[in-house]
């Protein structure tokens, strides 16, 4: 509260609420070292209801967490480890970047499925060196969002038995009592999942709470959610169980009669030492983590392999032989000379892939005959066997994006999963948070444009895009052909980050590259047709609409014209080129260009400028055959002719409409 109070900002209710839990998970069930925060087999802790992230930094701090009194006493100012809700900081044992309530859960629930997947394929009898729960703290809010579905229905489907949630029952929000708009019967709910259900535990009384978790970590085939009534604000004595403890500081009168209702006599951010001696865990965490790898080094020496496996999955590092296996899937599709639509090229280069990575872990939200998201070779996960590499997470494409999250935040996997491109509005949320953070996981989005045909303008994507590439962190591929999607591949399993693939339904025609040009593709955008002497007009195309433009360029360069096309199948790893290799594909001295993407033109003005044109889509689109709705937008190697035509038409720097 003294955090909260000097920040004058801050959710002091559900950490006073949820100090008893709290205090009887950290000190002494958790597995954990702070001494080394990123020991691979400790349990992992999730604050799902991530505005009490005052509740977890004083935990990491009185645990001897790497986190001094001064970032406490800094709460929520700019620069400072504590931000207002928590930001993944592994380092300081901070596991996920929560906040968006429910997603937290969501990440946990792929943290319990990387759990007993990767303890499936490296334990060994005698030999459990991945053994290890997920704990999340979630609240009302949580709980009402539409990801717990996802996610839960998830967890108990897989029998997660390592998951263990403690639910805040507190019946309080930002708007006041939550019996108004939220009477679900969790209990009953739960239970139809499949899971554990403790209900009724008094959250604010410490041996009821040790016992129900006792009782949850002795079910191992499910999932268990502990609901503890809990009392919001406990112990502020004019507050508490009121929404006026929830989103706002306390008030310095209200802070005073706290600490005295409490019998705590001492001075904000003073902690006496026997209660920091009380707390700290450095010593157990050490011994163990130390009695981990003493049993990991006989482990070592019974399966070696299997060892050397585990510690490079864990440190994240792709197989040795990867160069070779992404050459050779390049190399694959250069041979290429039937037309194919992207998902297919896509699912030909999983082929070559997919069983030189162990880590890989597939998967689709109820479309992978659409999606080609499988391999030769995959084996599906399944409630009784979690050795397989291919998760069928049915109609979830939010809780499918989060749990992969979760399961690259984990370690030892890399997760990638299938969608149309439209349902990534469905996922959203936990895209961006996948973008803040950093994490590798690959998403697969196919049908990308009105070329999915009579669908209809509901599943043709139009501004997404330019939506996804708006978003900070995020790589977006749209390759035109085989070649160019292998390269994506590659791309986005050497990137610590997320990567957008998105893939066309209708067949597309391999395009003839030379060996500099199939390695400029890397580069995100390249020369793919040039011209002779300085260009008179560029033209940069992606996806579908690189096969359009081909004829185009080439008939007027026959005609006597100079035109450059420019395949640019990633922009933000182009815009990431030096500025010599940008200058000597889109020379600034040329001002006539062209961008054709058949989607929303706005992310295309940076590279043609005010001078240029956009051949783009700035509608809905329509219900029809793609093949005749290419033309019906004007998406049309005619088309591209004449906007062509009329950009040379018009004098070198002049405005354009």
């Amino acid at each position: 509260m003294d955090a909260v109070q000097r920040a004058n900002s801050g959710h002091p209710g559900a950490p006073m609420g949820m100090a008893d839990i709290a205090e009887v998970l950290w000190n002494g069930v958790l597995k954990h070292n702070p001494g080394n925060p990123q020991w691979v087999d400790r349990d992992r802790f999730v604050l799902s209801n991530g505005h009490a992230s005052m509740l977890l930094y004083s935990l990491l701090y009185l645990c001897g967490y790497p986190l001094g009194i001064e970032e406490i006493r800094n709460f929520r100012q700019l620069g400072s480890r504590t931000a207002g809700h928590p930001e993944h900081e592994p380092a300081l044992g901070i596991e996920t970047t929560t906040g968006p309530l429910g997603q937290g859960l969501a990440n946990a629930v792929g943290m319990a499925l990387a759990e007993k997947m990767l303890a499936a394929q490296f334990n060994r009898p005698g030999f459990q060196i991945v053994d290890h729960h997920t704990y999340v703290f979630v609240g009302d809010g949580c709980l009402m969002e539409g990801i717990s579905h996802e996610a839960c229905s998830l967890a108990g489907t897989f029998r997660l038995g390592k998951l263990i949630v403690f639910y805040d029952e507190n019946g309080i929000s930002i708007d006041g009592k939550v019996d108004g708009w939220f009477r679900d019967d969790t209990a009953k709910r739960f239970e139809a999942y499949g899971w554990q259900v403790l209900a009724e535990v008094d959250g604010n009384d410490s041996d009821a709470v040790a016992a129900a978790l006792t009782a949850a970590r002795a079910q191992t085939q499910r999932p268990t959610i502990i609901c503890c009534r809990t009392v919001i604000g406990w112990g502020a004595p004019n507050k508490q169980g009121t929404k006026a403890t929830h989103g706002e500081a306390l008030g310095v009168e209200e802070v005073a009669a706290t600490r005295k209702a409490i019998g705590w006599p001492y001075e904000p951010f003073s902690i006496p030492d026997e209660v920091r001696a009380g707390w700290d865990q450095r010593r157990r965490g050490a011994a163990a983590e130390s009695a981990w790898r003493e049993f990991f080094l006989r482990y070592r020496d019974a399966h070696p392999e299997l060892a050397r496996e585990f510690d490079r999955r864990m440190r994240g590092d792709l197989p040795q032989n990867w160069a070779s296996t992404a050459a050779a899937a390049i190399a694959a599709m250069a041979k290429e000379t039937a037309a194919k639509a992207t998902r297919q090229s896509s699912q030909a280069v999983l082929d070559v892939i997919g069983p030189a990575l162990p880590e890989f872990v597939g998967g689709s939200a109820d479309l992978t005959g659409s999606n080609n998201t499988n391999f030769k070779g995959v084996r599906a996960l399944t409630p009784e066997d979690a050795s397989g590499n291919y998760i069928h997470y049915g109609v979830r494409e939010f809780g499918m994006t989060a749990a992969m999250n979760g399961m690259a935040l984990h370690g030892g996997l890399i997760p990638y999963g299938g969608t149309f491109l439209v349902f990534s509005d469905y996922a959203r949320n936990a895209v961006r948070l996948a973008s803040l953070m950093k994490v590798r996981v690959i998403l697969v989005y196919t049908h990308d444009s009105i070329g999915l045909g009579e669908d209809g303008p509901t599943h043709q994507p139009v501004e997404h895009l330019t939506s996804l590439r708006a978003m900070p962190n995020m790589t977006l591929w749209r390759p035109c052909d085989g070649v160019e999607t292998a390269v994506s591949w590659a791309a986005a399993l050497e990137r610590h980050g997320p990567t957008a693939l998105v893939l066309t339904r209708q067949a597309l025609p391999p395009q003839p590259r030379t060996p500099q040009q199939q390695a400029d593709v890397r580069r995100g955008g390249y020369v793919l047709i040039d011209c002779a002497g300085t260009p008179e007009c560029l033209v940069l195309a992606t996806g579908s609409e690189v096969p359009l433009a081909v004829p185009a360029v080439n008939a007027l360069n026959s005609s006597g014209r100079r035109i450059r096309l420019v395949s640019m199948p990633c922009t933000e790893i182009f815009a990431a080129q030096d500025e010599a290799y940008r200058e000597s594909v889109l020379p600034r001295a040329v001002t006539r260009r062209l961008a054709v993407e058949a989607g929303a033109p706005l992310s295309w003005w940076q590279y043609v400028g005010t001078e240029g044109r956009v051949l783009g889509l700035d509608r809905f689109g329509a219900s029809g055959k793609g093949s005749d709705l290419f033309p019906h937008f004007g998406f049309t190697v005619d088309n591209v002719t004449r906007e062509l035509a009329e950009l040379l038409r018009q004098p070198e720097g002049l405005p354009q409409r």
